[in-house]
């Protein structure tokens, strides 16, 4: 818009000097000054100016809650939307055979390929990350660090890395009896 307003004043002082001038002087002069007038205002129409606009609006990113839930038998990742509605779910399961290997960091990044795939055709850029390890845990399982890397290896944008992992305070009784596990 602001352009615009430039260029229509840019335009009024240029046809002034045009009118002012071609009193005095050759039609043939004011021919070139009239070329000189469209090369300082541009073939610009208004379509092109909405374009820019729309294409601005377009560029608005879209975040994503990146759910990881890691323990020494399993990875699950949970991709949500910030309102808690399910994008795409996948586990160590759906990526290997091998009941042993889900768990493996190895398997991780194939989830998080995975994820990235699904995630990238809904437009998304900006993720938040969860991590939970499983209740009482003072460390996540190995799956953890291999997602969030290869995640911001794939061009994403990781906003912020949370532990949500639950612990008890106090609760109910550990199992195990009043001795305690023995061999």
């Amino acid at each position: 818009m602001k352009k615009r307003k430039w260029r229509k004043k840019k335009m009024k002082k240029i046809s002034k000097k045009i009118d002012e001038e071609g009193k005095k002087e050759d039609t043939s002069k004011n021919e070139e000054k009239i070329k000189i007038k469209e090369e300082v205002i541009g073939n610009k129409t208004e379509e092109d100016y909405e374009e820019k606009e729309s294409k601005e609006k377009r560029k608005k990113e879209i975040e994503a809650v990146v759910n990881i839930y890691t323990s020494f038998n399993n990875t699950l990742v949970h991709v949500t939307d910030m309102s808690g509605k399910t994008i795409a779910k996948v586990t160590g399961g759906m990526v290997t055979k091998h009941g042993r290997l889900k768990a493996n960091p190895t398997i991780a990044m194939f989830i998080a390929k995975r994820i990235s795939e699904i995630i990238k055709d809904l437009g998304i850029k900006n993720l938040y990350v969860r991590i939970r390890a499983k209740t009482r845990n003072p460390a996540p399982g190995p799956g953890a660090n291999p997602i969030i890397k290869s995640l911001s290896r794939e061009g994403y944008k990781i906003l912020n890395i949370l532990d949500t992992t639950r612990f008890p305070r106090g609760g109910p009784k550990k199992k195990g009896g009043r001795r305690g596990r023995r061999p």
